[in-house]
């Protein structure tokens, strides 16, 4: 990213960090944010442990609240570094990805970061294996950062169906390439032959819009598989970011296992924006 801040209104930023090597890249582009854009950072991690499991090993569970701790000290201080705001909490519970969107609510949160893998396991600080729902349940938007990504979001993908949530990604990318000078690549994938008019004016959409913002713009097409076709463009065309709706390209009323969204995430090189607003 350019030393501008690539999102507006971005107050307050949610890190959901599990101290693993995957949470590297999210805690990286947490603070560099932050930092952009004057916002504040609650930085959380949370212990997955079921009432029953607490009672009856309640030293294991305070073991691994301890870890959790001292690596969000980790985290705190690298803030302070930065001279990024920084509060840090532990939190215990059954539901991982429900505390995350629950404290991402409670806290006006406008953006979700988070690594992409991280270790799963009742004893286990668990962040990776909730990704999708927090995805799927997050009261705004999430970035997925993987843990070795580029950090200058200059070339942007994003991939749209014509629906409303592509075109709010679309409106989020193209906020987020004139924020930063970035170039744009609008690109639609086609199920079918029969498609790819359509996934040509999607595409063309995005441009023209691109274009009145005086944002440089390319587009692309491709017929297959979707997530398939949008991680490959992402790889040919060097992108630092990839934004794409809340609910994939496959008109879901909510993300589920195997929907575009969530596979674009897991396969993609680089970071990943869910759009939700």
């Amino acid at each position: 990213m350019s030393g501008h801040c690539p999102i507006n209104n971005l107050e307050e930023v949610l890190l959901a960090t599990d101290g693993s090597e995957y949470s590297e890249g999210a805690v990286k582009e947490a603070i560099d944010i932050a930092a952009k854009c004057t916002s504040h950072v609650v930085a959380i991690a949370v212990v997955e442990a079921n009432e029953e499991y607490a009672s009856e090993a309640p030293h294991l569970v305070e073991k691994e609240e301890a870890r959790a701790s001292e690596n969000l000290k980790a985290v705190k201080a690298a803030a302070d570094t930065a001279g990024v705001d920084c509060v840090t909490e532990v939190h215990t519970g059954d539901s991982p990805y429900r505390i995350i969107v629950d404290e991402a609510r409670r806290n006006g949160a406008e953006l979700i970061i988070m690594g992409r893998r991280g270790r799963t396991g009742i004893k286990k600080v668990a962040m990776g294996s909730v990704t999708a729902r927090v995805v799927g349940h997050a009261p705004c938007d999430v970035l997925v950062v993987p843990r070795d990504c580029p950090q200058d979001f200059k070339t942007i993908l994003v991939a749209t169906d014509g629906s409303a949530n592509g075109e709010s990604a679309a409106a989020s990318a193209v906020k987020i390439a004139k924020k930063v000078g970035g170039t744009l690549i609008a690109f639609s994938s086609a199920s079918s032959a029969d498609k790819a008019a359509k996934a040509t004016e999607n595409a063309q959409k995005v441009k023209e819009a691109a274009d009145a913002k005086g944002i440089a713009c390319e587009t692309a097409t491709a017929t297959g598989k979707a997530y398939v076709q949008i991680v490959e463009a992402a790889i040919a065309k060097n992108a630092d970011l990839i934004v794409i709706g809340c609910h994939g390209g496959g008109g879901l009323g909510k993300l589920l296992m195997g929907s575009t969204t969530e596979r674009v995430i897991g396969h993609s090189k680089c970071a990943v924006l869910v759009s939700c607003s």
